[in-house]
């Protein structure tokens, strides 16, 4: 039965490289989309080395008892804003990696994948346009699917920030897609 990721920090804080290893391989995709986002694609394994020489070196200060995933995304998404605010290189969020990884198989239509290939970079586009918090706060949520308590942990924010701007960022985006469909959208009642 594989070890918790608890046993495994406690194996590392007494030395265990193979446990240290361990954990950072189980959340490391997770991770590396946490610093493609805020740091872009460029800078993103540059962010992910320091951020995990930083866990290393941080370890006693890990609280026994509570989840290493968000600890350690917290770590990577402060050092992605370090590293963005230091090279000043970027403006806006990486999100293109998304158009990257398209979700398509080899059975779909040329027609279907050239029309989901045009909507997803419409809501690129549009995502652009918003604010660096707004398009910080919907990535954590619905490109990288991270739980609320991870998006708190990543952005620094109360959860009810997260909550709160995540709501008003969903409404700018809707209010920017809009004009740009050919279709009206139909957005359910809350």
């Amino acid at each position: 039965m594989p070890e918790t990721d608890g046993e495994l920090v406690e194996r590392a804080k007494v030395g265990s490289l193979d446990a240290f290893e361990i954990l950072l391989r189980r959340h490391e995709a997770v991770a590396t989309r946490v610093a493609v986002v805020i740091a872009g694609p460029d800078d993103a394994d540059d962010v992910l080395q320091e951020a995990y020489l930083r866990t290393h070196r941080n370890l006693d200060r890990f609280r026994a008892g509570a989840e290493f995933r968000p600890w350690l995304l917290a770590i990577v998404a402060n050092q992605a804003r370090n590293h963005r605010r230091s090279a000043w290189r970027r403006g806006t969020l990486a999100l293109r990696v998304a158009s990257r990884s398209p979700t398509s198989s080899a059975t779909d239509a040329p027609a279907d994948l050239a029309e989901e290939a045009e909507c997803r970079q419409l809501v690129l586009d549009a995502l652009s346009t918003l604010s660096p918090k707004d398009r910080l706060v919907i990535a954590c949520r619905y490109l990288l699917e991270l739980t609320e308590a991870e998006t708190v942990a990543v952005t620094g924010w109360p959860a009810g920030t997260v909550k709160s701007r995540l709501s008003r960022a969903l409404r700018r985006l809707q209010d920017e897609l809009v004009p740009r469909l050919a279709v009206p959208l139909e957005v359910p009642d809350a």
